[in-house]
Parts: C-alpha cells; sequence; structure tokens
C-alpha cells in the first residue's frame, strides 16, 4: 500500500523519498529546501505547494552516489534525478527547481516520467533534460536560464513524448528534440532564446544511434529569440554553431509534421548558420540526413529577419500548404502565400 509522506523546510527531502518506497506521495510543503534529491523507487510523486512557493535551491548536500549528468564533471549537481528503470511512472510538480549546476530535473533510461506545473530557473545546463527514455511528459512548466535546453529530449528513438503548454525562455534551445522521435510539441510559448524549437538529426562519436522522425510540432507561439548562441566558448549553446534568431529549425528530420504555428518576430543579435524564422536544413555534413516526407501546414511565419523561411529542401520531397510567409527563401516557394 502506497504512502503520503509530508516533508517541511529544514526536514530531508531524501529521507523521506527512500523510507516511503514504491509508489508513495512526497508532500513538500511552502518553503525553500536546500538540497538536491535521486528518485529511485517507481511511482513516486514528489509535489510541492506551487511553483515559486515550494523551491529546492543547491547547498544542502545530496545523495551518496546518486547519478550525474550525462556527460558532465563529477561536481555538477542536478536538482531532481530520476534515473534507471525501476523508476518508472514517476511526478515531479509543482514546485521550483532553481540554480543548480546541473539539470533541474534530469531523468535518464526510466518510463513515464513526468513533470508538471514546475518552474525550472537558472539550472546551468538544462532545464528539464529527458535521456534514453519513453512515455515522458512535460507538461506547463516554465523553463528559462540555461545554458543549452529549457526542455530536452534526447536520444529517445521511441519517445512518444509529450512536450506541452510550456513557456521556455532565456535559454540557448527553447525546445530541443535531439534525436528523438515520435514526440509531440505542442501549444508552447518559446520566447528570449537563441533558437524557440530545434529539432535536429545528428550523429556524435560514441552516442546511441540517432534520428528524428515521426514527430508533430503543433500550435506553438515562437517569437522574439533573439540572444546569440554558439559564439562564446563557455557561453550560451557552447558546444554548437551559431544560433541567433530562430524560431523553429528542422534539421535532417523525416516525416515531421508542422501545423498551425507562429513564428513571428525572431531577429539575430549575432552570427549564426541559420538565416531565417523558419529553417529547413541538412545534416549530411555532420553524419545526418536530410529534410524528408515533412508536412507544413498553416503556419503563419512573419515579421522575421532577414528572411521569414529558408527552405534548404527539396521541395519536392516535402508537402507545403495554407502558410503565411512574407520574405523567403525560395520567394516563389509553392504552399505560401503573402
Amino acid at each position: 500500500m502506497s504512502v503520503t509522506r509530508t516533508v517541511r523546510p529544514g526536514e530531508p527531502i531524501q529521507r523521506a523519498l527512500d523510507e516511503a518506497g514504491p509508489g508513495a506521495r512526497v508532500v513538500l510543503e511552502e518553503g525553500t529546501y536546500r538540497e538536491s534529491v535521486w528518485i529511485r523507487h517507481p511511482g513516486v510523486t514528489l509535489t510541492g505547494a506551487g511553483a515559486g512557493r515550494t523551491v529546492l535551491e543547491p547547498g544542502g548536500g545530496g545523495p551518496a552516489g546518486a547519478p550525474r549528468l550525462h556527460d558532465a564533471a563529477e561536481d555538477v549537481v542536478s536538482g531532481v534525478t530520476v534515473y534507471g528503470e525501476s523508476a518508472g511512472g514517476v511526478r515531479v510538480e509543482a514546485l521550483s527547481v532553481r540554480g543548480f549546476s546541473g539539470a533541474g530535473v534530469y531523468a535518464h533510461t526510466v518510463a513515464g516520467v513526468s513533470v508538471r506545473d514546475a518552474e525550472l530557473r537558472g539550472n546551468a545546463v538544462w532545464g528539464v533534460y529527458l535521456r534514453e527514455s519513453t512515455g515522458c511528459r512535460v507538461v506547463r512548466c516554465h523553463a528559462s536560464g540555461s545554458q543549452y535546453g529549457g526542455v530536452a529530449l534526447s536520444f529517445c528513438p521511441r519517445s512518444d513524448a509529450e512536450i506541452t503548454g510550456n513557456e521556455c525562455t532565456g535559454n540557448a534551445f527553447g525546445v530541443f528534440v535531439d534525436n528523438s522521435s515520435q514526440a509531440r510539441v505542442t501549444g508552447n510559448s518559446c520566447h528570449g532564446n537563441a533558437i524557440g524549437i530545434l529539432l535536429l538529426n545528428q550523429v556524435y562519436e560514441g552516442e546511441p544511434e540517432g534520428g528524428v522522425r515521426d514527430c508533430l510540432v503543433s500550435g506553438n507561439d515562437l517569437y522574439g529569440n533573439v540572444l546569440a548562441a554558439g559564439a562564446e566558448p563557455d557561453g550560451l549553446g557552447a558546444a554548437g554553431p551559431p544560433i541567433s534568431g530562430v524560431g523553429l529549425a528542422l534539421i535532417g528530420a523525416h516525416r515531421v509534421t508542422v501545423v498551425d504555428n507562429r513564428i513571428h518576430d525572431n531577429h539575430p543579435s549575432g552570427e549564426s548558420v541559420m538565416g531565417a524564422g523558419l529553417v529547413l536544413g541538412s545534416s549530411k555534413d555532420f553524419g545526418g540526413d536530410d529534410v524528408d516526407g515533412c508536412h507544413l501546414l498553416w503556419n503563419r511565419v512573419t515579421g522575421n529577419s532577414p528572411l521569414d523561411y529558408q527552405l534548404g529542401a527539396d521541395p519536392a520531397r516535402q508537402v507545403y500548404a495554407g502558410n503565411t510567409a512574407g520574405k523567403g527563401d525560395p520567394q516563389d516557394a509553392p504552399g505560401w502565400r503573402r
């Protein structure tokens, strides 16, 4: 039988999680907790009194032996870690996770993790980072101020992931679908990043097989993405190429449906390998593929600079219909009206 444990500020969250066991509900009362936690049991719910009311911050240590963020130094600490096949069905909700040197929430090789109604602010590397996992949900969260992605899905080939209703701002990538397939990215507001939403198929040495296939990008509002990433050795998006002023990019993706998005008023503030609010491009030069089989339908792409769209893909291999834009490349692309 599952149990409910209530934790008050000053009491250790980790002890409550460990003692309560599988299926437990651990309730954090309003206040600030200076601790990182590792959820090891399945079916656990970690819930607060609401974002901004229950706050998890670094400063009080963390669980011994907690898995570190993938590809990070040992001293990098994430706020909430969910790791391993035995830790499925976990919910993290209604709290703020701020200022950690890794991710706000880090989930690896798990199924059915849900992050809802949470604030992930000022976590150095990622806001929410979901890796090699399935069936995960990130819903109605606010993710800001991370060096790479506000919400990121990485190497999840059959993700069945839902990223919906989130606000992502002040990151290199608002939402990053990195070598992951079967994801639904819907109803998000991404602004004040270097790029609002990026779907990227790229091969990395020593990493699992990549690819981005069969995703839905729908109903998102992508605007005012003006930051510059990838230009400084230790700066925003340092591991990638220079990017600035992009709303949405599909790079080497296959069979992605992009429908009813607003992509507007995105302007570069620095150097960028992409030159429009909406970009379709190949990743063959870095081990990926050409864009293929994508459908772009009823999107409004306006007020971006230097171009509204840049379709660096064979138009015969995509479907464009009912889209609105101003200036694009090619200017006379079928399926686009002024």
